[in-house]
């Protein structure tokens, strides 16, 4: 990558769901300061439904997800993703985590060689226990230098609504963070950089899981002690699976890890705290699924995580009761004995 972005940049976000809409809408709105300051940004949103993109470029807002929230009127949208990437010098990914490695294939052809590539996406691919960097990489065969991930607490439709907000911008080549992070800022979204990117990564697969226990403890009408223990013993555990994966323990402290998990674990808004709350109010896993509109990332995920703890000698107890409500008929109730009857023993982090 370049010393500089230069003074014209595509910018190109594919998916048009809440975050990716909201993202695309933070590029745009940085865009205006950018211009101001001599530079010149083009924003492009690929959507897959005509109707979203027709209402995105009409009437400058995205009536699916956030009706009566007015876009930025220099943010474009198409259905054509050969469109959306011809020239894009950075490339953002919002789509669900278990279809990243689909999409990039379809995607590869016009996805420009010196392009870098963001993800948006918190996860863990099922099968190849791979985070989404890593997918990346291996379809795209893009070195680590450009290929970046943002993190936070990001709830969509408080952004979308350009109430202030913070994350993180992480690339093991601190440059490629610093420029990412210039070409993000706006007035209301303040990106740092890391350098951690395992760290910020796994900060933002686990909170999703940890959201889904906190939201079964809400549904089942238990108090704030209750969902405290589970936000501090979840972030004992991300903690844990992050530095046996290589990670630096004081980025889980930070806004990729705790931050995270705050807003996740304490917002009606958070996708995966609300499918729990309905787990926990007595639905079953289909009634959720039948009427949750958006992806609660953490429901698929929860297992591949399991996984990769398993694989690397990591204890998950949270995620294990998590994957076996999900996935393997135990209720809540159960679940919950289940880890507060388990044996303890000393940890090395948290309390």
């Amino acid at each position: 990558m370049t010393d500089q972005m230069g003074a014209e940049v595509k910018v190109a976000v594919l998916g048009s769901g809440s975050w990716g809409t909201t993202f695309a809408n933070i590029v745009a709105d940085a865009a205006d300061l950018r211009t101001a300051e001599g530079h010149k940004t083009e924003v492009v949103l690929w959507g897959r439904r005509a109707s979203v993109v027709d209402a995105i470029n009409e009437s400058s807002e995205n009536p699916d997800y956030f009706p009566g929230v007015t876009l930025n009127e220099g943010l474009r949208a198409t259905t054509d993703p050969a469109e959306a990437l011809s020239g894009a010098r950075v490339v953002v990914l919002a789509v669900p985590s278990q279809s990243l490695r689909e999409n990039l294939a379809a995607w590869r052809p016009h996805i420009p060689s010196d392009a870098v590539v963001v993800s948006l996406m918190k996860g863990v691919e099922l099968g190849s226990l791979m985070r989404m960097s890593q997918v990346v990489g291996e379809v795209l065969d893009f070195p680590e230098e450009r290929i970046a991930v943002v993190s936070g607490p990001n709830l969509a439709r408080e952004i979308a609504e350009r109430q202030p907000a913070t994350a993180v911008v992480a690339c093991p080549h601190e440059e490629t963070a610093v420029l990412l992070q210039e070409l993000f800022r706006s007035a209301y979204f303040r990106p740092y950089t890391s350098t951690d990117l395992v760290g910020v990564e796994i900060g933002g697969a686990m909170k999703n899981v940890i959201g889904l226990a906190v939201g079964v403890a809400e549904g089942m009408g238990f108090g704030d002690n209750t969902k405290a223990s589970l936000i501090t013993r979840g972030l004992a555990e991300t903690t844990r699976l992050a530095v046996t994966l290589g990670a630096d323990e004081h980025t889980l402290s930070g806004l990729a890890g705790m931050g995270d998990l705050v807003a996740t674990c304490s917002s009606p808004l958070s996708r995966n705290r609300t499918f729990g709350e309905k787990l926990g109010a007595g639905k079953t896993l289909e009634q959720v699924i039948a009427e949750t509109k958006q992806t609660a990332e953490g429901v698929k995920s929860s297992e591949s995580i399991l996984e990769l703890g398993w694989a690397n000698g990591v204890d998950m107890p949270i995620t294990e009761s998590v994957v076996k409500m999900m996935h393997h008929d135990l209720s809540p109730a159960q679940a919950l004995v289940a880890f507060m009857s388990r044996s303890t023993k000393p940890e090395r982090y948290g309390v």
